[in-house]
C-alpha cells in the first residue's frame, strides 16, 4: 500500500503479508488517500473502494474517509454569485522550452482604472479547475469578506525541474509572465501587492523565491509545502523530498523573511506534516507575520481545497 503517508513513490510502501491485515490508525473526521501496488510495483485503484479522490494527475488514488470530513463553508458551492473573467494566455517558452500557458482571472467588477493585488499561482490548471480558487474568490467577494485581487494561474512544464529550489523559475515569471500580465491588466508592480501561491513543490518554490526577493514579493501562500529539499538534491528531473533535510527552514531561521506575510497549512496525515510544523515554529520564533493551520487529511486536493478559504481570508480579508 502507498498513499499520503508514504510520499506515494519515494518512501517504502507498506508491505502486504499473506493472511495479515494492514492496520492504519486515523483520527476522527479524517480523509486520507491511498492505492495498491501490483507485483511490478505499479499502482492501481482499490477495486473494493468506490470513493475517488480529487487528484488531477493520477487516476488510481482512493480515499478512506473516517466519519464526516469537515469542509470550510466558503468551499461549498451554495449558489450562483457574480463571477470573474478568465483570460487565457499562451506563448513559446524562452527560459524552459515548450509552450507555456497561464490563466488570468480578474474579479467581478474589474476596473482597469483601479490597481489590484496579484497572486501568481503555481500548478495553475489544478488550482483553477480542481481547487476552483477563482470561484472561491467570487464567493468571498460576494459575501463582503475580502478585497478584490487578480489571480494568475501559471502552468508549469516540468514541475519537478522548475519548482525544486530553481532560481530559473523566477526568470519565467519576470521575463515571460509579468510582461504579458502587467502589460494588459491593472495589477500591482510593487512587492507589497504581489504574492506567490502554491501547494507541495509549488509551495516550496513560492516560499523560496518570496523569501529571497523582498524587492519583488510581499505575500506567500503555501499548502503542504515540500520543505524536505536541498539545492544539491536535484539531479535533472529526479528530486529528493524525503531525505534531503530542511535546508530552506534553516536558511530562513538564519535570515528571517520579515518582509513577507505568509500563510502555511498542512494535512496531519502526510509525510510533510512535521517539516511544515517546524517551518511554522521557525517563523513564529523569528516574528515573521504568518498563520499556520492543520487539517485532518493528507497530501491531496481535499486538504488544499479545504485550506484555500482561510488562506484567501488571511491574505485579502477586510
Amino acid at each position: 500500500m502507498i498513499g499520503d503517508f508514504t510520499d506515494w513513490k519515494k518512501r517504502p510502501a507498506l508491505p502486504v503479508v499473506a493472511g495479515q491485515p494492514i492496520a492504519l490508525t486515523l483520527p476522527r473526521a479524517a480523509w486520507v488517500e491511498y492505492a495498491w501496488l501490483d507485483a511490478d510495483a505499479e499502482p492501481f485503484a482499490d477495486p473494493d473502494n468506490p470513493q475517488r479522490s480529487l487528484n488531477p494527475w493520477w487516476p488510481y488514488p482512493r480515499a478512506a474517509v473516517i466519519g464526516e470530513y469537515a469542509r470550510h463553508p466558503l468551499s461549498l458551492d451554495t449558489g450562483a454569485v457574480p463571477g470573474g473573467t478568465a483570460n487565457r494566455l499562451s506563448w513559446e517558452g524562452q527560459v524552459f522550452a515548450g509552450t507555456r500557458r497561464a490563466i488570468v482571472y480578474t474579479p467581478p467588477g474589474y476596473d482597469a482604472a483601479q490597481e489590484y493585488p496579484v497572486y501568481y499561482v503555481q500548478d495553475g490548471v489544478a488550482f483553477y479547475r480542481t481547487g476552483r480558487l477563482g470561484d472561491l474568490l467570487d464567493r468571498a467577494l460576494h459575501a463582503g469578506l475580502i478585497a478584490p485581487a487578480v489571480l494568475v494561474f501559471v502552468e508549469p512544464g516540468d514541475r519537478n525541474a522548475e519548482y525544486y529550489l530553481n532560481d530559473r523559475y523566477l526568470d519565467v515569471l519576470v521575463q515571460e509572465v509579468w510582461p504579458r500580465v502587467e502589460g494588459q491588466y491593472s495589477v500591482s508592480r510593487t512587492a507589497q501587492g504581489r504574492g506567490l501561491w502554491g501547494a507541495s513543490l509549488g509551495g516550496l518554490i513560492s516560499l523560496y523565491l518570496g523569501s529571497r526577493h523582498p524587492e519583488l514579493f510581499g505575500r506567500v501562500v503555501s499548502h503542504s509545502g515540500a520543505f524536505i529539499a536541498h539545492p544539491d538534491a536535484r539531479k535533472g528531473t529526479e528530486i529528493d523530498t524525503t531525505t534531503a533535510g530542511e535546508w530552506l527552514r534553516e536558511r530562513l531561521s538564519a535570515a528571517p523573511p520579515r518582509h513577507l506575510k505568509i500563510s502555511l497549512d498542512t494535512g496531519t496525515l502526510e509525510w510533510l506534516t512535521a517539516p511544515n510544523r517546524r517551518m511554522a515554529a521557525a517563523l513564529a520564533d523569528a516574528g515573521v507575520p504568518h498563520q499556520y493551520r492543520e487539517y485532518q487529511s493528507g497530501h491531496n486536493w481535499v486538504t488544499w481545497k479545504t485550506a484555500l478559504p482561510e488562506a484567501l481570508l488571511y491574505m485579502q480579508g477586510k
